[in-house]
């Protein structure tokens, strides 16, 4: 070998890779300095703030990322109104994530609303089981695709009541008119009954139950609705969890964005969010059995089991519904399917272990300490 090409090599060869390197340097390097706005009010307990939250998963990915990306948190309202944020990030001129429900965003595709929660559905378990090993998140990423959205399962309440009512319900005849505070698929099956459903940003349904505005609401559970005061505005609690049986709030992140980021960063999006996943749902299920104690036996509230007449009603609207968007969608179609056929195979599991375990206990464990 001659000297010029040895000093070509260890000279010139090395500045040639180095070259080579730079680009992907520099990019680990980078820094990302984003926005995400959010369908709650500034500070508002578990979906604003506290375990698991919008703001929580804003500073877990600052620290997992080593403050390569930093996320800057608005409530609803101060940078866009409460439901705009998937237009917002779809768009991505402006704001890079959204932290809500996808079930508000029917209005843009009415396959979005399964991957919060389904009537008569999955409850956490199950419903997680589905997006991480049951073809889920392959659909759910399939749905936003056309809206260059990736999305991230950021939290869950579990099993919510039914809700607040001003007046008793006895039947499925006093739906007939009622004004009803409810999103998603469950407001759709409310009207197949003869109800109004109305879709409402949480920090408006005190007011609005309060004035009469609307008759009836749901929000989360014990914790968060008496955070609300809905107690003070509605006497009448009911539970079945039929409408809502396992509510996964997302983070959107907009796809030009999320692969703008290197392979670390966008792990340390997808690692985030299942911390926030896990940990808000343990949170709220540590916080609502002294929440509900506490309602129905300081505030006067009645908890109760909806009739028999109005589950059966309830569970006929909404087979009827799926089935009728099913037919007009084949991407539905594939969804419903999915989600149905993966139900069918857990509940196989869970009515001969946890169905059985919480029968047992009812019966003798309860109180035992």
């Amino acid at each position: 070998m001659s000297v010029n090409r040895r000093n070509f090599l260890k000279y010139g060869g090395a500045a040639a890779v180095g070259t080579v390197m730079a680009p992907s340097i520099v990019k680990s390097q980078e820094t990302f300095n984003w926005r995400m706005t959010t369908s709650w009010p500034s500070g508002f307990p578990f979906f604003q703030s506290g375990p698991g939250s919008a703001t929580d998963f804003a500073k877990r990915v600052e620290e997992m990322s080593g403050g390569r990306i930093r996320i800057r948190v608005y409530g609803a309202g101060e940078l866009i109104p409460a439901f705009d944020g998937f237009d917002a990030v779809s768009r991505g001129q402006q704001v890079q994530l959204n932290h809500a429900c996808s079930y508000y965003w029917a209005g843009e595709s009415f396959a979005a609303q399964y991957f919060t929660t389904v009537p008569f559905g999955m409850t956490f378990q199950g419903f997680n089981a589905w997006l991480a090993h049951g073809g889920g998140y392959e659909l759910w990423k399939e749905t936003y695709e056309p809206y260059n959205l990736i999305p991230l399962a950021v939290g869950c309440t579990g099993a919510q009541p039914v809700g607040w009512f001003r007046e008793p319900v006895t039947s499925v005849a006093d739906f007939r008119g009622l004004n009803i505070r409810m999103p998603g698929l469950a407001g759709d099956v409310y009207n197949a009954i003869g109800a109004n459903a109305r879709l409402l940003p949480g920090g408006e349904i005190f007011s609005a139950l309060e004035r009469g505005a609307i008759d009836a609401a749901e929000w989360v559970g014990p914790y968060l609705d008496r955070a609300l005061g809905l107690h003070n505005a509605a006497k009448h609690y009911y539970s079945s969890g039929w409408h809502e049986p396992s509510t996964t709030t997302e983070v959107i992140v907009n796809k030009d964005a999320y692969e703008s980021l290197p392979s670390d960063l966008q792990a340390v999006l997808h690692n985030a969010a299942a911390a926030c996943n896990i940990t808000s749902h343990t949170w709220l299920e540590a916080q609502n059995g002294e929440a509900l104690d506490d309602l129905v036996n300081n505030h006067g509230v009645t908890f109760e089991t909806l009739p028999d007449d109005v589950i059966r009603a309830l569970f006929e609207a909404t087979r009827d519904i799926l089935a009728t968007e099913a037919d007009k969608d084949p991407l539905v179609k594939r969804i419903n399917d999915s989600f149905w056929e993966f139900k069918k195979k857990h509940d196989g599991w869970q009515i001969n272990s946890e169905a059985v375990f919480a029968n047992t206990i009812s019966r003798y464990g309860q109180g035992m300490i």
